[in-house]
């Protein structure tokens, strides 16, 4: 009997300790200065809510944390499918003004390595600007920070929530320095291929609920040779 005991105590100290290396991995960082901030050509940016219930539409499995919105929306049960997450929410400029539409993508990545930091979802925005025209963006998010920082400490509370200030980027990929791929799809965008960032802004979590005070942000490069035909945002 004392063996079993020593073996089950040896277990839950190695499975200890590889959750606290996990955790507490050196090798992983949080990536908060985006990679356009630097850059020299026009940067435009798209803001929106990360609460689900502020947006026009929300789906995913129906299993998940974060609910749907509204509550009757078709949700994502096919096997697929299962996995992804679908949004459409309005997007406003600098001075909190909407300006038009965002349809998301969001799926689980096979690229995910914990060891690594790596909690990959793979995603594509549609975004819409009347009378502008549209661009997509393609990339690929590392959510490694944001699990680390607000949703385990959530888990950990007594509350069963977070509340503090986190700022991040989400967007590594798969431009070579950690930028999304933007392509212009009409209007003033047409035959535009750049880069992009997006990057969330939290102050509340809750495990049951998911973001509760949170917003995001699509920031797009405009190379110069665009800048007389760039919308005035």
């Amino acid at each position: 009997m004392k063996y079993l005991v020593s073996l089950l105590l040896g277990m839950l100290v190695g499975v200890a300790a590889f959750l606290a290396l996990l955790y507490y991995n050196p090798l992983t960082s949080h990536n908060r200065l985006s990679p356009l901030s630097v850059s020299d050509n026009d940067l435009i940016t798209f803001n929106y809510s990360a609460v689900a219930a502020d947006s026009l539409i929300y789906t995913n499995n129906g299993e998940s944390r974060v609910a749907p919105h509204p509550a009757k929306v078709q949700q994502l049960w096919e096997r697929p499918i299962r996995r992804t997450n679908i949004v459409a929410t309005t997007l406003t400029d600098s001075r909190n003004q909407v300006v038009g539409l965002g349809i998301k993508f969001s799926s689980d990545s096979e690229k995910t390595k914990l060891l690594n930091g790596e909690l990959i979802v793979d995603s594509v925005w549609h975004i819409f600007l009347p009378e502008q025209g549209s661009v997509f963006v393609e990339q690929q998010e590392n959510h490694w920070s944001y699990l680390r920082e607000i949703v385990i400490p959530a888990y950990w509370s007594s509350a069963d929530n977070w509340r503090g200030i986190w700022n991040g980027n989400i967007t590594s990929g798969p431009g070579a320095l950690g930028t999304a791929k933007v392509v212009g799809g009409s209007g003033r965008f047409s035959g535009l291929v750049t880069e992009g960032v997006e990057s969330l802004a939290a102050k509340a979590f809750s495990v049951k609920e998911g973001p509760v005070a949170m917003t995001g942000e699509v920031m797009i490069e405009l190379p110069r040779i665009d800048s007389e035909s760039k919308p005035d945002l």
